[in-house]
């Protein structure tokens, strides 16, 4: 039985690794995104021919949804850390 518990602790301490490693990745996301999102409203408020407002917002509107796909990326997986969380505390 504490072969079992020692398995099943290196396997729960890799998930809780993983999870960690992936709301780091999914943190650095979100920054470069609300970079990117920045830089394009600078873009927009600098354009100043038909054309270049055109491209300006074009590209706002594709870091702007960049951006909101990585919040709710960021949501989904804080849901997730905190049903585990409260499914672990439970048991």
């Amino acid at each position: 039985m504490l072969i079992w518990r020692k398995k099943r602790s290196l396997r729960d301490g890799k998930k809780r690794e993983l999870a960690k490693l992936e709301a780091e990745l999914v943190y650095v996301d979100v920054q470069k995104a609300k970079q990117e999102w920045e830089r394009a409203m600078r873009q927009f408020e600098d354009a100043l021919g038909e054309d270049e407002i055109d491209y300006a917002i074009y590209v706002l509107e594709a870091a702007e949804r960049k951006y909101q796909i990585h919040l709710k990326r960021a949501k989904r997986l804080n849901g997730m850390d905190v049903a585990t969380t409260d499914r672990e505390l439970s048991v």
